[in-house]
């Protein structure tokens, strides 16, 4: 499992100790590949996107309009269960 983070590198120029999340690319379940886009960060009025850490299914702790803070956790990517191998017939 990996965790969906908010970069403090974000806040960098920023003088806000805090963002809002804009926007969720895919929903809650949805299967990712690494480096796909997740989520859109407002932090003052710069947006940055999120990517997913690893390969697998999405679950979002927090929600549109949430306020994050740097290094917040705002999900997970847990590995997708291997699909069984189909048969031949």
């Amino acid at each position: 499992m990996k965790d969906i983070v908010v970069a403090p590198e974000l806040w960098a120029t920023s003088i806000l100790p805090e963002g809002l999340i804009e926007r969720w690319f895919v929903s809650d379940g949805a299967i990712v590949k690494a480096g796909d886009p997740l989520a859109q960060i407002r932090i003052e009025s710069a947006l940055h996107d999120l990517t997913a850490p690893a390969a697998g299914r999405v679950s979002i702790d927090s929600k549109v309009n949430s306020v994050v803070e740097p290094g917040r956790v705002i999900g997970r990517v847990t590995p997708a269960e291997a699909e069984p191998p189909k048969s031949a017939g």
